[in-house]
């Protein structure tokens, strides 16, 4: 992962936590109460990718277990991984993209509300994203998939030979030799992988996202409904295909790609077909980025433009995360895919404790808290959801305080710890294991390994509740607690 030049070391600490009478009077551990989503308090754990589902995107007993464990810390919403809405290979991340995976949903979403005892909301995220392919080795890129034009003919003053022996000749030459011969996108497809782009209209697929898009995203929303969920969130985020749209870098020509206008008409008419789909009663928001930090990427401009349209369209929510794009990821080693997490967008993504004279929390806070603003100067009361690096009672409760956001995420701390919530609220605030912001399951994440947190994942590995990662080392489970003076 990208680092910056910096490199402070910095250690999470926490001056004081709130008494249980204290946290009851919290704006944090307040109700929210809209017309689609009701929270009993204002804390939030954003989707994770935890690698559990099946290799055919089906819910496992440890993809049940591993939310029922966050469940049990009682936060006010849990919003499910990244869900794909096609019937496509995606390894064992789940699926929602035709009807056999209901019930296996509605297992996740039953077992889950038991968990909490009825009092957290469980929202799904659905996703979409575009064909991406491991860096191939040279030989099979040359030999298989790079397609032999007459471009390289005379870039190679080889018009008249086989394509068989200008394929051994581009395999002969190096890095330098083959820049002045490839086009800049089949340099990219043999350095890091071949990736699919909204902007790819030559490819009939590509260019009939706006039709096929919004009913995919409904069926799916459907689906989500059928199978007991509270709402369903929107994936306009990170490296996805929703999240591309938005993107400043799209340029498509036919009316959905070039001003902020016409990025935001594809998430609009995705919006308005799930809203159709599943009725006005329903809660239906999304997640989207306060910064690219990408360059020419959209900024904080562009999302406060978008928030602003979202909340006229109806939106329930808004979450806001920020980087984690394509663009900037490192090389993959030969043989993986790009991580988008792993250049200076990544980093804002997931900072660590490694940083800069910001440090790693709350990077996003702020540029949130004015998006915030840009909403409710547009007359509209959306919910805000603020993420990132927030993992104690003081920086949550001053960003309500501050009306800097209306709702808390916690993710890496939610992992940390998932009885956080608890905790505090009960007075237990000392007994909370905080985030090291090592980012040890990022790295877990990287590796399409199920990811656990260092802080308890070699915690108790005997204890009669313990399920074991694959490996037999790592627990997939935070142990059980018990307040200390129980």
């Amino acid at each position: 992962m990208w680092k910056p030049p910096e490199r402070i070391k910095y250690q999470t600490a926490v001056a004081q936590w709130p008494t249980e009478e204290a946290a009851a009077q919290s704006e944090l551990y307040s109700p929210l109460s809209t017309p689609n989503l009701s929270l009993e308090q204002r804390t939030w754990v954003p989707a994770m990718v935890p690698w559990r589902a099946s290799e055919q995107g089906e819910v496992t007993q440890d993809v049940i277990d591993w939310y029922a464990r966050f469940a049990q810390g009682r936060p006010g919403a849990i919003v499910i991984e990244a869900t794909g809405i096609r019937d496509i290979p995606s390894g064992p991340l789940l699926r929602i993209s035709d009807d056999r995976y209901v019930a296996g949903l509605r297992r996740l979403t039953d077992t889950v509300r038991e968990a909490s005892g009825g009092r957290t909301r469980l929202l799904i995220r659905l996703s979409d994203f575009l064909t991406i392919r491991r860096r191939p080795q040279p030989e099979i890129f040359f030999n298989r998939f790079l397609e032999v034009t007459a471009t390289h003919r005379q870039r190679l003053d080889m018009e008249r030979e086989d394509e068989q022996t200008i394929r051994q000749r581009l395999l002969s030459l190096s890095d330098s030799e083959l820049q002045d011969v490839l086009s800049s996108r089949e340099l990219e497809s043999l350095r890091e992988g071949y990736r699919e782009r909204v902007t790819d209209t030559h490819l009939p697929g590509i260019a009939a996202l706006p039709e096929t898009l919004p009913l995919l995203f409904s069926k799916a929303a459907k689906r989500a409904h059928a199978a007991g969920f509270d709402g369903v969130e929107l994936h306009y985020a990170h490296a996805y295909t929703m999240a591309s749209f938005l993107s400043a870098t799209n340029t498509r020509t036919d009316g959905y790609g070039g001003s902020r206008e016409q990025r935001a008409r594809l998430p609009l008419e995705v919006y308005a077909a799930v809203r159709a789909a599943v009725g006005d009663d329903y809660a239906v928001g999304c997640r989207f980025l306060s910064d690219e930090i990408v360059d020419t990427g959209s900024g904080l401009d562009d999302a406060c433009f978008f928030a602003t349209e979202f909340a006229r369209a109806g939106m329930d929510f808004l979450s806001l995360s920020r980087g984690g794009k394509f663009d900037d990821a490192k090389q993959p080693k030969v043989g993986w895919a790009a991580y988008p997490y792993t250049g200076r967008s990544g980093y804002e993504c997931m900072p660590a404790y490694l940083s800069d004279k910001q440090g790693p929390w709350g990077r996003n806070t702020e540029p949130v808290a004015l998006l915030r603003n840009a909403v409710r100067d547009a007359g509209f009361v959306t919910p805000v959801i603020s993420t990132g690096g927030i993992h104690s009672f003081e920086q949550a409760e001053s960003l309500l305080a501050e009306n800097k956001a209306d709702v808390v995420g916690f993710a890496r701390q939610a992992l940390a710890d998932p009885d956080w919530f608890e905790k505090v609220r009960l007075g237990h605030g000392g007994e909370v294991l905080l985030c090291r912001y090592s980012n040890y399951c990022e790295g877990l994440d990287q590796k399409h390994k199920q990811v656990t947190c260092e802080l308890w994942d070699r915690k108790a590995l005997d204890a009669p509740e313990a399920v074991l990662a694959s490996d037999g080392k790592r627990r997939l489970t935070a142990p059980q607690w018990r307040p200390k003076n129980a």
